[in-house]
């Protein structure tokens, strides 16, 4: 499909920019799809370029930044990786791994992106387009842009923010920040760098994050408005949301919402820490409180610990190492503790981590082996080709109940037969899913591949009442409220408030 000729043809996409990472874009797009889609609309998401370690694996076995998963599901749509064409996955030291429709194609220094890959990005962009518009010829795109559309250094070679408003003509809002300080200067500096037929297209501001009386601001909206002579279609007041946070550095100021919690989880904050949308459901427990850990302690002030997944396991590992928390997780796993790691995590409570086709970064890796944790039996081969594929399965451990979730990992583990291994389990009955050991002592030990575990309600419900027992806790004696019904109720009060406070209907001509 010649997008170009058949714009006529479509309805007006909103694009949502912002004047800076972090300014309020991928909820602002999320409340806009569950708004639209409670209108009887057609509502899809996109995402040009992406650049998270939080992502999703759609039905076809395709990673997706998960923001543009959660807007999908915002929009009563299943997550599709055409919804975000380009996903760049850090690896540190200026390097990403490059995945194009899902499928991972190649590494890049930030130096040569743009010149090795702008081409074949801004391809794969049209491409995209053009098959969800074949696919669904009555939708209306709500498109998320990505940290600023003026970064003056990049813009010759922007592939995500007003190359695309430009190319479908979308009807852009501009949203900013009033919580970080200078709006006023955030507005009018990232208008006063467009071009001219670019800021023709943005059609609407949105102040986010005010805190206090709205009407406050009444005059700051009038200076706007005179200023620019774009109209301010929403001043949205602070909201508690309860979503993960797009970049890994802002879990430490996630705080728990809940005042009477009797269960304290630690979870490591590691380097490369990846999928941390992972603990999302345990973030919605009451009965839970989590911290993150960055630094060597005792542990066992925590009920139970979480190592999360890496997007560079053997690196990760050796911080844990050289930082001193390898020994406090042994010490604390001595101590009647309990552990679980997910995907990398579990890779690093093994005993050796091997890297021959040197995928998992320095060539010194793939000639030697890394010594893992060592609590669990289990040693990990990194391969050339990631695994990415939904899971259905079933649980043997700590319940008997349907799994659902998704792998998407390099590395192989089996069990390290030079060890001791007759008292390690399957959890599942895809016995390559993962592992446990009940300690001598007391605690347990597990690991697993499967993201989204937490998601499954049985399963969480059965983890938690385990630590409950271990101390001597009344267990849940409820069933627990499906999170993905939390989900839902999270994401259709985030769709009222905006609707309370945001003006859309010259957009949807």
């Amino acid at each position: 499909m010649e997008l170009e000729t058949k714009l006529h043809e479509i309805k007006k996409p909103i694009m949502v920019l912002g004047t800076s990472s972090g300014a309020g874009k991928s909820l602002t797009v999320t409340a806009i799809c569950r708004i639209l889609k409670n209108s009887g609309e057609e509502p899809i998401p996109f995402k040009g370029q992406n650049m998270s370690n939080n992502a999703w694996v759609d039905w076809e076995g395709g990673e997706m930044a998960y923001s543009q998963a959660l807007q999908a599901f915002a929009c009563g749509i299943n997550p599709c990786a055409e919804m975000n064409p380009i996903l760049l996955k850090p690896q540190g030291n200026s390097i990403s791994e490059v995945i194009h429709l899902g499928k991972s194609i190649g590494i890049t220094t930030a130096k040569n992106y743009y010149q090795d890959w702008f081409i074949p990005g801004w391809e794969v962009i049209k491409k995209s387009l053009g098959s969800i518009y074949k696919k669904n010829p009555n939708c209306r795109l709500i498109i998320e842009g990505a940290g600023s559309p003026v970064e003056m250094n990049l813009i010759h070679r922007d592939l995500t923010n007003l190359r695309v408003a430009r190319y479908l003509d979308a009807n852009c809002i501009l949203v900013t920040d009033i919580e970080r300080g200078g709006v006023f200067a955030q507005i009018i500096g990232t208008l006063e760098l467009m071009k001219p037929e670019e800021k023709k297209l943005i059609k609407g501001i949105i102040v986010n994050r005010f805190r206090g009386d709205l009407s406050l601001f009444e005059e700051g909206k009038k200076w706007i408005e005179s200023r620019t002579k774009i109209p301010v279609i929403g001043i949205i007041p602070w909201l508690n949301d309860s979503f993960p946070p797009e970049d890994s550095l802002d879990l430490i100021e996630k705080k728990s919402g809940f005042s009477n919690t009797d269960i304290k989880v630690g979870i490591l904050k590691l380097p490369s820490i990846s999928n941390f949308s992972d603990f999302d459901p345990l973030e919605n427990e009451e009965s839970i409180l989590i911290e993150w850990i960055r630094e060597s302690q005792n542990l066992r002030k925590y009920d139970f610990i979480i190592l999360p997944g890496s997007k560079q396991t053997i690196k990760d590992q050796i911080f844990l190492e050289n930082s001193g928390l390898s020994q406090d997780i042994r010490e604390y796993s001595n101590s009647k503790g309990n552990i679980i790691g997910i995907c990398g995590g579990l890779q690093m409570l093994g005993t050796t981590l091997e890297d021959p086709y040197s995928k998992e970064g320095p060539k010194i890796y793939s000639e030697q082996k890394t010594k893992g944790i060592g609590l669990l039996p289990l040693k990990t081969t990194f391969l050339e080709k990631k695994l990415t594929r939904q899971i259905n399965s079933e649980s043997l451990w700590p319940c008997r109940t349907k799994i659902n979730g998704f792998e998407i990992h390099n590395g192989q583990t089996k069990l390290d037969k030079t060890q001791n291994s007759l008292k390690i389990k399957p959890i599942f009955k895809d016995i390559d899913l993962g592992w446990y050991k009940e300690n001598n002592e007391g605690g347990t030990i597990a690991g697993t591949y499967i993201h989204g575990i937490f998601e499954n309600d049985s399963w969480r419900e059965k983890y938690i009442n385990l630590i409950r027992k271990s101390k001597n806790l009344p267990l849940l004696n409820k069933k627990s409220i499906s999170y993905k019904k939390k989900r839902e109720s999270i994401i259709d009060n985030l769709a009222n408030e905006f609707d309370k406070h945001l003006n859309l209907k010259s957009f949807l001509s």
